[in-house]
């Protein structure tokens, strides 16, 4: 008769090595299948790298923007208090339209509408020409619109 295996949580060491073995396993032949000579990698390749990379400049530009207001915020000052708001809704359409073109969706042209008046969404005045997070905010969404209009329109 066999010792009885010492568990732990009613698990024994053995169960957890032999499941750890076939995780391994699943892992290893499922990265076989994404080599296969016939897979086409071009998929998983976004088409309109230019566009994407100017959406995800405009997210990040739009995050230090949202923290700039934040801050200000915090000091009593709410004059970004809408210009944060203008920001937060870009930063929904970037994100979704970032994810599209990763995922060369056939969805990309719905959102253009959007994003064709994106340059309006975040407008630089004169009052807050003086926050630099703010300015470079704006030119982000304007580099977006250029870069759409340039590949895509």
């Amino acid at each position: 008769m066999k010792k009885e295996e010492k568990t732990e949580n009613g698990i024994s060491r053995r169960n957890v090595l032999l499941g750890m073995g076939a995780a391994a396993g699943i892992a290893y032949a499922g990265s076989l299948n994404a080599a296969m000579p016939d897979h086409d990698h071009s998929k998983h390749t976004a088409q309109q790298p230019d566009v994407m990379s100017a959406a995800n400049s405009c997210l990040d530009r739009g995050q230090r923007c949202i923290a700039h207001c934040l801050v200000s915020f915090t000091e009593g000052d709410t004059e970004l208090a809408d210009r944060a708001m203008k920001v937060h809704e870009m930063q929904e359409i970037c994100g979704a339209f970032s994810y599209l073109l990763a995922a060369n969706s056939s969805n990309v042209k719905n959102i253009l509408l959007f994003l064709k008046e994106l340059a309006q969404i975040v407008p630089v005045n004169a009052a807050h020409e003086q926050h630099i997070e703010c300015k470079t905010c704006a030119e982000a969404c304007n580099d977006i619109v250029a870069a759409i209009e340039l590949h895509l329109v």
